[in-house]
């Protein structure tokens, strides 16, 4: 092995790049933090309304799903962050942190040190919030104002956002501040951004941490597997500009790719399940049969409006580029999610199930085309879905693609569907109140055309053409007290030593919420982990 370091993190994404900056702020430790992708100079990033432009390009690991027959038999498009920052450095900027009841589940499964009590220091630690009209004094002393994330309030909103909230309200969503302690009803979104640009994990973590001495960032460099000597985990070989290299690490390794790339490297590692790994040719490790099993994913569902004005159809327009440029306002500073409401399927179910999302835009073919006029989105998110899929290695090959296959919609009682189905009917309501007519045409731009069609027909058409990910794909190496689970409580892998998993993978269960800002939770939580421990 060439070179040794403390610890060797794999993945700069949101996790990786909190816990790698905490890690690195003691003098006495050496890390090494290796990601796959560029650094994070692209313009396209730091313009938050230029997200979609990221889709399919260099920083994005650009991925498909197998075909899923709940959604017509098409292949779902999954766009992962592939630079410094990962998936906060490519994401929609929503700053939507959950419900306690969420992490009190993680805590029923991986012990106290999960539940949302436990976790209210390290939110703290991660979020500077930005001090807002209406927001929930009651929550103040759950919510951070000095560190390392700048969460803020949109400069430049859209007037649709706020005729969107009032609609809400009309048909019975109550207006409630975001991420208070009551979550149920409608919130404008608070965003990750700083005086208009994203602000990602990249800037949070890694820029004031790259004149220590302790931390090397090497870009372009991708994890091949982890090197064991028996059962312990003693380094890591990665590709760096075609050259493969194996560094050494003195304490642990932690991977921290996400929901596909970390399960896909423990199996190249030989952790996963003995059979398939064996039908492979891969030596195994650890038997561990979950690995890339459990993953759950937010489904979204879009009903798309032909509008008159006002919408970012505009955005690139010389004007408001130079108002971006000059102030750091107008509509490029807009994260197109601009608004959402947690609402119940069932009037009977205790939590929220569903997530309405609004932009004042088309955001149309998975983010993939770019709609031609005026229009406003509005979609449903299935946030508690019952419905698991898979990671599997498709090759040996660790650069060729894993097969992903979220089975969305394929839960035997069909709850899922239904609840998907009640969301749509609470988007139609709200609609064709008078706040969102005044500013629409009738028409349909997704489904094209579909104003013709009853509501019922509309609906089912729009979840089997054009349903698609949220991008929040976690739990394919979950957390748990179980023995069965991929890591413990304390993100140790089972079955071998010296390795670690800090990222999406470990949630036991899929929040109500965004995953970015939980993301960035397990980093910092990791790192405490890692320095109690040495």
């Amino acid at each position: 092995m060439n070179a040794s370091y403390d610890y060797i993190v794999v993945g700069a994404g949101s996790a990786g790049a909190a816990l790698a900056g905490r890690l690195s702020e003691d003098p006495s430790i050496s890390v090494l933090l290796l990601e796959a992708g560029p650094s994070d100079k692209k313009m396209e990033i730091h313009i938050p309304a230029a997200f979609p432009k990221l889709f399919r390009s260099e920083v994005d690991w650009d991925y498909d799903t197998e075909p899923q027959p709940g959604l017509g038999g098409r292949r779902i498009f999954w766009p992962r962050g592939k630079m410094l920052g990962g998936c906060s450095s490519i994401n929609a900027m929503m700053w939507v942190r959950g419900f306690r009841e969420d992490y009190d589940a993680w805590a029923e499964a991986a012990g106290p040190d999960w539940s949302w009590k436990s976790l209210v220091p390290y939110f703290r630690r991660v979020e500077r919030v930005e001090h807002v009209d209406g927001e929930d004094t009651a929550a103040e002393s759950e919510t951070g104002r000095e560190g390392a994330m700048s969460i803020q309030n949109q400069r430049s909103s859209s007037s649709h956002t706020a005729r969107f909230l009032a609609a809400a309200q009309r048909v019975g969503i109550p207006r409630v501040a975001a991420n208070g302690h009551n979550q149920s009803g409608a919130s404008q979104t608070m965003v990750s951004q700083a005086n208009g640009s994203r602000f990602s994990t990249a800037d949070g973590y890694l820029k004031p941490a790259r004149k220590r001495p302790g931390l090397t960032v090497l870009t372009e460099a991708q994890a091949t597997r982890v090197v064991f000597e028996g059962t312990k985990a003693v380094g890591v070989e990665y590709e760096h500009r075609g050259v493969t290299h194996t560094t050494r690490a003195q304490r642990e390794v932690v991977l921290s790719g996400g929901a596909i790339n970390t399960p896909q490297l423990l199996m190249l590692s030989g952790i996963g399940d003995r059979t398939e790994l064996e039908n492979l040719g891969i030596s195994v490790v650890a038997h561990s049969p979950e690995v890339g099993k459990n993953l759950r994913d937010h489904l979204i569902t879009i009903l798309a409006v032909d509008a008159t004005n006002d919408t970012l159809y505009t955005a690139e327009k010389p004007g408001q580029f130079l108002q971006y440029l000059t102030r750091k306002r107008g509509m490029l500073t807009s994260n197109v999610g601009e608004a959402y409401a947690f609402v119940r399927s069932n009037a009977d179910l205790p939590l929220p199930d569903l997530e309405l999302i609004f932009g004042p835009v088309g955001f149309v073919g998975e983010g993939l085309v770019a709609h031609d006029g005026h229009a406003l989105t509005l979609g449903v998110i299935l946030v508690q879905p019952e419905s698991t899929g898979t990671i599997k290695l498709a090759t040996t090959d660790p650069f060729d693609k894993p097969l992903i296959d979220p089975q969305y919609l394929s839960d035997p009682g069909g709850k899922d569907r239904a609840a998907v189905l009640a969301g749509l009917a609470v988007c139609e309501e709200i609609l064709v109140t008078p706040e969102l007519r005044a500013v629409t045409r009738g028409t349909f731009a997704q489904p094209l055309g579909a104003e013709t069609m009853p509501r019922g027909e509309r609906d089912a058409l729009a979840i089997e053409k054009h349903a698609h990910t949220l991008y929040h794909p976690v739990g394919t190496a979950r957390m748990g007290s179980d023995a069965g689970s991929v890591v413990d409580e304390q993100l140790r892998v089972r079955g071998v030593s010296g390795l670690r998993v800090a990222d999406a993978s470990i949630m036991p269960t899929i929040i109500r919420g965004h995953t970015n800002a939980p993301a960035i939770v397990i980093g910092e939580k990791a790192a405490d982990l890692l320095r109690s421990a040495s």
